[in-house]
């Protein structure tokens, strides 16, 4: 198991040691075999030396295995793929029906709802929350998507801070209700182009105490669910609505719906503002983070939906398409990424962005 310098190190070497940053982060795998791609990042990182066990394989072995692994994944995943979306589309058929419906409290389908976000769930491990695209979207049906996407995120962002898991269901119940009080707003306000004018504005905010109103006597919703609808909007130094409370007086479910919800409404496309890049409003929720949103809830989301990210490609605000070779952990919003042979490091261009994330 040689140590050898850069410039000896051959493609097709398998590495024997993990091959660390300068601040101790693992930047190559132990067993990873070095291709073009592999030593472009050992270039970029100035790594001066690594462990090789020598040969593994041929590369161009090494790039047809790679490729028949990466054939079956394709082969493989549009079924697992497929099931997300069709029990997506069976919850929004029967969203839609519900949201049309203005059911009153004793005649929501809670059952209905509950069971087919079990099948929802069923497929949770596909759902990729940066790079998620319903089949078929029309900005009419945003608000059912909002909620859907809510209910997914909610879910996830429940499990990664450690809430017992028999409270993941409700908190997704809160995500996916969050927004039923809009179905008593007028259409015309929710859908308008333009600025809301102070008394449409105060109309608008109604729906999360009529969505409380709505839900509280649900017998199968617990307190946190109920409060997920009338909080939503609360911020955590006490400027939200509608009651301007702090953190003290939120509801958990509420804090974590709140994040869901900002992030989706912001990464959907509306009659009135096209979607924004996701790591844009990753940036912005990092930054709400202070005085605005929990931010222990903020980090841990964060660093969850970026963290497997690596080789993903993705297109730059100069339309530029690269892949993602490397993520800082204390800047997970900006990534390094490879373009035709160049690195750039984004913590340090910072006129770029990532504009979209382009799912494989």
């Amino acid at each position: 198991m040689p140590t050898v310098t850069l410039s000896q190190v051959k493609l097709g070497d398998k590495i024997s040691e993990d091959v660390l940053t300068p601040l101790g982060r693992v930047l190559l795998q132990k067993g990873k075999v070095i291709a073009g791609r592999e030593l472009e990042i050992l270039r970029a990182f100035i790594i001066s030396s690594v462990a090789v066990d020598g040969p593994a394989v041929p590369v161009k072995a090494s790039e047809d295995a790679n490729a028949g692994t990466a054939s079956k994944q394709v082969d493989d995943k549009p079924i697992a793929a497929s099931s997300l979306h069709d029990e997506y589309d069976k919850m929004l058929v029967l969203l839609r029906q519900v949201f049309n419906d203005h059911a009153a409290p004793q005649g929501i389908p809670i059952m209905d709802i509950r069971n087919q976000m079990e099948n929802l769930l069923q497929h949770i491990k596909n759902y990729q929350i940066l790079t998620f695209v319903p089949r078929s979207f029309m900005e009419r049906d945003y608000l059912l998507h909002n909620s859907i996407a809510c209910a997914l995120t909610s879910y996830l962002i429940a499990q990664w801070n450690g809430f017992p898991q028999k409270e993941w269901m409700q908190v997704a119940l809160g995500g996916l209700l969050h927004d039923f009080g809009n179905t008593r707003i007028d259409r015309s306000i929710l859908s308008k182009p333009t600025a809301l004018t102070v008394e449409e504005l105060d109309e608008m905010k109604r729906h999360t105490v009529l969505g409380y109103q709505m839900l509280k006597n649900v017998a199968s919703l617990n307190d946190g669910a109920k409060l997920a609808a009338l909080q939503h909007h609360e911020r955590v130094d006490g400027t939200g609505y509608p009651l301007g409370i702090d953190a003290a007086k939120i509801h958990p479910y509420g804090k974590i719906v709140a994040i869901a919800d900002i992030f989706h409404a912001m990464t959907l496309n509306k009659s009135y503002r096209k979607a924004v890049s996701p790591y844009l409003v990753l940036e912005q929720i990092q930054s709400d983070a202070f005085g605005k949103l929990d931010p222990t809830y903020v980090r841990v989301f964060v660093e969850k939906v970026t963290q497997f990210h690596n080789g993903t490609k993705v297109r730059l605000s100069d339309e530029r398409v690269g892949e993602i070779v490397f993520s800082d952990h204390v800047h997970p919003t900006r990534p390094w990424v490879s373009i035709e042979g160049s690195i750039i490091n984004l913590t340090v261009e910072r006129h770029l962005h990532i504009n979209e994330v382009i799912p494989s």
